[in-house]
């Protein structure tokens, strides 16, 4: 068997509200709108930065997301340092996003990396993390990884 080395290319989100979850993404990430699908029953939305297609959103979902079933466990987002991921949690807080945990931790007892982890409109888990900056925090979960289980 021949060995390729893929790279993801795009991530794409099952939504109930596509206007909601675009206007979410693109406050929260900054994302472009690089295109959009507005015909009822195939309604999308492609967003990016600097012309590169990093998640799509579709409206194919009659209900929120469900942890409890086999598929997507969290999007992860990685920015270069933990200020970053301060600012990106005190903008979060100004439109009352749902947190899983209180501020920036660790990934787990003694990493240097970690963010912070909270939820889209429809409950998909998210994170924005930093590879250093996060030992000075306690770790939310014992000897498991604070991205796992939340």
């Amino acid at each position: 068997m021949t060995r390729i080395a893929p790279r993801t290319g795009h991530v794409g989100l099952n939504v109930t509200d596509i206007e909601r979850s675009r206007d979410f993404y693109t406050r929260v990430f900054g994302f472009d709108v690089l295109g959009e699908g507005k015909e009822e029953g195939r309604e999308y939305a492609f967003l990016g930065s600097d012309g590169q297609l990093i998640l799509t959103l579709w409206k194919q979902s009659g209900e929120a997301f469900r942890k409890d079933t086999a598929g997507l466990h969290h999007l992860s987002f990685q920015v270069e340092t933990v200020e970053e991921v301060r600012r990106a949690e005190a903008d979060l807080r100004e439109i009352a996003v749902d947190f899983a945990y209180d501020g920036v931790v660790p990934h787990g007892e003694g990493a240097a990396s970690g963010g912070i982890f909270f939820h889209d409109p429809d409950g998909i888990r998210l994170e924005i993390y930093a590879p250093t900056g996060a030992d000075e925090a306690e770790a939310p979960v014992a000897a498991a990884p604070t991205c796992g289980f939340f």
